[in-house]
């Protein structure tokens, strides 16, 4: 399984956006995006750091995917 990469917010939902995701709304800083296939959803803090390793992990874990998903796309 390779390593986890670092991500900004805007990447993070370029990625997600590849995969099938859509926004489907926005609550103060937090971004929800809905996949209509799979009924998951991401919430993603949009901050202007890198989001963490364990939020990271907490959001693939939430949404479904797994690091070669958001590794690979």
């Amino acid at each position: 399984m390779p390593k986890l990469p670092i991500f900004t917010p805007k990447q993070l939902i370029q990625k997600l956006k590849r995969l099938g995701f859509t926004n489907d709304h926005q609550t103060g800083s937090h971004i929800i995006m809905y996949h209509k296939q799979t009924k998951k959803r991401a919430v993603i803090p949009y901050h202007l750091k890198t989001i963490p390793k364990g939020t990271l992990l907490s959001l693939l874990r939430e949404s479904g995917l797994t690091k070669d998903d958001i590794c690979n796309c």
